[in-house]
C-alpha cells in the first residue's frame, strides 16, 4: 500500500516528519473505512438484507471513488480525465453499492492498461443527463480495448477473460445497476480501449 510506504520513508527521516506521517495513517484509515463499508453492503445484499435507499450525488461519488483509487493510478502512471455535468440532479439509490460499482469499473479500466505502451493511459470518467429522466456515468479507459463477441457475455456469471479472474466483477455490478431500475452496458471505444455506461432515474423530489 503506498500510504503505509509513505508513512515508513516520512517517519525514517531525522528528525522525523510527523505532519506528513500523521496524514498517510489518516489516509491509510479513510481508505479502509471505505473498504469495510463496500464490503458488509455487498454481504449484506448477498443475505438479502434491507438496503437503505437514499438521494445520492453522483459526482461526489465519483470523487470519492477516484480518491480511493488514486494510489493504483499513480503506481499505473494513467492519467485521470473528468467531464462531470455541473447540478447534476440526484438518483435514488444505495451509495456504498453504487461505490463499488463505480470501484469496479474504474478497476477493471486500469487492468485493462496493464500492457499499454502505445498511446498514453488514460482513464476518463464521466457524468451527464440523458434525456428525459436519467442520469448517465460513463468510465472509458485506453487499453486492449473489448472483443466484439464478449461484450454481453463478459456480465454473465462466471465469464472472464483474465487467468486469475472468477468473472463475477460484472455480474454484480450489472446487478446492483438493475436493483436501481437502471442499466449497465459496454462498448468499443472506435480508436482504443473500452467504454462502460450506466444510467439510472433521476431521483423525484417533492417540489416536482
Amino acid at each position: 500500500m503506498i500510504g503505509a510506504s509513505a508513512a515508513l520513508r516520512w517517519i525514517s527521516k531525522s528528525p522525523p516528519d510527523l505532519d506528513e506521517v500523521r496524514q498517510a495513517l489518516e489516509n491509510i484509515v479513510k481508505q479502509g473505512q471505505r473498504t469495510t463499508d463496500i464490503l458488509e453492503n455487498i454481504r449484506a445484499m448477498f443475505k438479502k438484507d434491507s438496503q437503505q435507499a437514499a438521494p445520492v450525488n453522483v459526482n461526489d461519488l465519483i470523487g470519492d471513488v477516484l480518491e480511493l483509487a488514486q494510489s493504483e493510478v499513480r503506481k499505473q502512471n494513467v492519467s485521470v480525465k473528468t467531464e462531470l455535468t455541473d447540478r447534476l440532479p440526484q438518483v435514488i439509490g444505495n451509495r456504498i453499492q453504487l461505490q463499488q460499482v463505480i470501484l469496479n469499473l474504474m478497476i477493471n479500466a486500469l487492468e485493462a492498461m496493464t500492457t499499454t505502451t502505445e498511446h498514453k493511459r488514460t482513464l476518463c470518467v464521466k457524468s451527464a443527463i440523458q434525456a428525459p429522466d436519467t442520469v448517465l456515468i460513463t468510465v472509458e479507459d485506453s487499453g486492449i480495448g473489448i472483443d466484439p463477441e464478449n461484450i454481453e457475455r463478459m456480465f454473465d456469471a462466471l465469464f472472464t477473460t483474465k487467468s486469475n479472474g472468477m468473472g463475477m466483477g460484472l455480474s454484480i455490478c450489472r446487478s446492483i445497476i438493475e436493483a436501481h431500475n437502471g442499466r449497465l452496458w459496454a462498448s468499443a471505444d472506435i480508436h482504443h480501449g473500452s467504454v462502460f455506461h450506466f444510467a439510472l432515474p433521476i431521483a423525484i423530489t417533492s417540489a416536482e
